[in-house]
């Protein structure tokens, strides 16, 4: 991205199309939808929980619609199988062989409708897929179409019929957002914008899939000062040493929260990330990875809150004295999207 200046360029205006056909729908939550974009140009996964009706589903369907690629929604169900998702091997009579049928999985945007109401089987059955991007059936490897992004929904854990998400499950999805009740004069807007029919059904594509592609390899390019690598794993290295926390980051968070400040960078326009960057993340990317103590959960303490306070205790690189750029320039105070 350095020495690029149409790339930088043509990424923000790319991504304010996109960011604002998706706020179309999803009114008075714009810090959501960036945080979805930020996902997407970070080639990771959102996963979406929240209470029933605050338009989990219309972000999911919002964003994957204002973008012309290939969508495949799934409801997950108890009742849904892991072949649903990744496929099956069908006998064909007249070949006299297995023929692979692809399963709902092999689409560009994925949109798992309320993941934790299905078995841990089949929420097993997207493990493969989010993180090494292919399925294998009967010793045959299949690559998934690129960009690859699953959107997921689930409601707390508190509610019926849910099935907590295992560990490396969750731990797949590059964040976690909580969408929240709308404002007053948002919900407000909501009655007139809905009342009559659904944004969705005129809402159309305002980028291409090779266009997503050409951001990826832009965010790719940002450059990240040493001391921002470190500062990053000081702050997922401090997670596996707090004493409320049984369960800490895994290196995978690491590299996830890495990305996604890189995204968050090219968002607003820069070449290079600040530790900003990485402080604004830090509770979508870790928390939902996060397993507080018993002892914890009886304060009622939260991840959220552990995760900022670990913000408050490890120290952030001097930003008088830092090279953030590659070239040693100090960086100016630029703002995007």
């Amino acid at each position: 991205m350095r020495g690029k200046p149409s790339a930088r360029g043509e990424l923000t205006a790319t991504a304010e199309r996109v960011h604002r056909s998706v706020e179309s729908v999803i009114e008075g939550k714009p810090e959501v939808v960036r945080l979805a974009l930020t996902v997407l140009l970070a080639e990771g996964h959102l996963l979406i929980e929240d209470v029933p009706g605050v338009g989990k589903t219309m972000l999911a369907k919002a964003l994957a619609r204002s973008i012309d690629c290939s969508v495949r929604r799934i409801q997950f169900t108890p009742d849904l199988l892991p072949s649903d998702i990744t496929g099956v091997s069908i006998f064909d009579q007249q070949h006299r062989d297995f023929e692979f049928k692809p399963g709902a999985i092999f689409s560009q945007i994925v949109i798992g409708d309320e993941i934790n109401r299905a078995s841990p089987k089949t929420q097993s059955a997207l493990l493969e897929s989010m993180e090494e991007r292919q399925v294998t059936m009967d010793g045959q490897t299949y690559e998934l179409p690129s960009p690859f992004m699953v959107v997921a929904t689930q409601n707390p854990v508190e509610m019926e019929g849910t099935y907590p998400l295992p560990e490396a499950q969750r731990d797949r999805f590059m964040a976690r957002v909580s969408i929240g009740y709308p404002s007053p004069s948002a919900e407000l807007q909501m009655l007139d914008v809905h009342g009559g029919a659904s944004p969705l059904d005129d809402l159309q594509p305002v980028a291409h899939a090779h266009e997503i592609l050409k951001l990826i390899d832009t965010v790719r390019e940002v450059h990240v000062a040493e001391t921002v690598r470190r500062y990053v794993v000081d702050l997922v290295v401090a997670t596996r040493s707090h004493p409320e926390l049984r369960l800490g980051a895994s290196p995978r968070a690491t590299l996830h929260l890495l990305r996604a400040a890189k995204a968050s960078a090219a968002l607003l326009g820069r070449d290079y990330a600040l530790p900003d960057d990485v402080q604004s993340l830090a509770v979508p990317v870790l928390a939902h990875r996060l397993l507080p103590t018993a002892q914890a959960q009886l304060n009622r303490r939260s991840a959220e809150q552990l995760v900022l306070e670990i913000l408050q205790r490890v120290p952030v690189p001097d930003p008088s004295a830092q090279p953030w750029r590659s070239h040693g320039r100090q960086p100016p105070g630029v703002r995007g999207l």
